[in-house]
């Protein structure tokens, strides 16, 4: 892996010579998790607010999922830094068909982000917040009666009631984020900030990104763009309402490996004025 941008002295290749890449290692020499999460380590300037993260994969033609699932177009450093992104996250965001379609388990702890986290305050691993209007979960999976950290569901006030009874009869914490039976982003962000998740990290899928994205409580994305063309009609990495004007977001880093493209955007500090 190497790092494009930006670029410093420990990221240069110096030598002018096949291989070799600096202080961070011969270029293409696979980075520790060490490296990998001083890379994506939250704002230092945001510690203390809310901070929410995308992190999603897309084809060179747009395509987010192959044959209904993300992982045909991913890659072995893609899922390193998935795992990174979730080793230094408060919570992991999920919509819940993104749960039912990749069969979601508990987050667990890793040992190599164990010191960061205890550093940090957090638990062993991240809690999950699942995001779901109907309830239409199966609350008997590992992920609501097994998990390491809390599960959480984020609702509207409307839910189907006897599922809401469900839920907290397996132990699963309801939070109301919403009037109706939708679930209202900016109130769902604000509901985990409350429990002290700050630090969060959303995995989809694209129709619960969209929302975000519509509603502008995204601060960053986290996006590989992979060397692949499905053609076909599979969704966007974002789907939903559209913002009235594109909201523009900053390139912070991009990596390189085997020719994905590994990118890091902040929202842009001209739009927040």
């Amino acid at each position: 892996m190497r790092r494009l941008f930006p670029v410093t002295y420990e990221t240069a290749d110096h030598t002018g010579g096949e291989g070799h890449g600096g202080p961070e290692g011969p270029l293409g020499r696979e980075w520790s998790l060490d490296q990998l999460a001083d890379a994506y380590a939250y704002p230092a300037e945001v510690t203390g607010e809310v901070w929410l993260r995308a992190n999603m994969v897309s084809t060179l033609d747009g395509a987010a999922q192959h044959d209904g699932r993300s992982h045909p177009i991913s890659c072995p450093s893609d899922m390193r830094i998935f795992g990174t992104l979730r080793g230094l996250a408060d919570a992991v965001v999920v919509g819940a068909q993104t749960v039912r379609q990749e069969g979601y388990r508990p987050a667990r702890p890793r040992e190599a982000f164990a010191a960061r986290r205890a550093a940090a305050g957090q638990g062993p691993a991240p809690s999950i917040a699942v995001i779901s209007a109907s309830l239409d979960l199966d609350f008997g999976l590992p992920l609501f009666t097994e998990p390491l950290s809390p599960t959480y569901v984020v609702t509207g006030a409307a839910a189907p009631q006897d599922r809401v009874a469900a839920a907290r009869k397996a132990g699963v914490e309801v939070l109301v984020a919403g009037e109706g039976a939708g679930v209202e982003p900016e109130r769902a962000v604000g509901a985990l900030a409350e429990r002290g998740l700050t630090r969060l990290l959303t995995e989809g899928g694209p129709r619960m990104l969209g929302q975000f994205v519509a509603a502008q409580v995204l601060d960053e994305l986290c996006l590989t763009v992979s060397p692949l063309l499905t053609a076909g009609t599979a969704q966007r990495i974002a789907g939903g309402p559209e913002l009235a004007l594109p909201e523009r977001f900053e390139l912070a880093s991009l990596l390189e490996e085997d020719g994905f493209l590994f990118t890091r955007y902040r929202r842009s500090r001209h739009s927040a004025e």
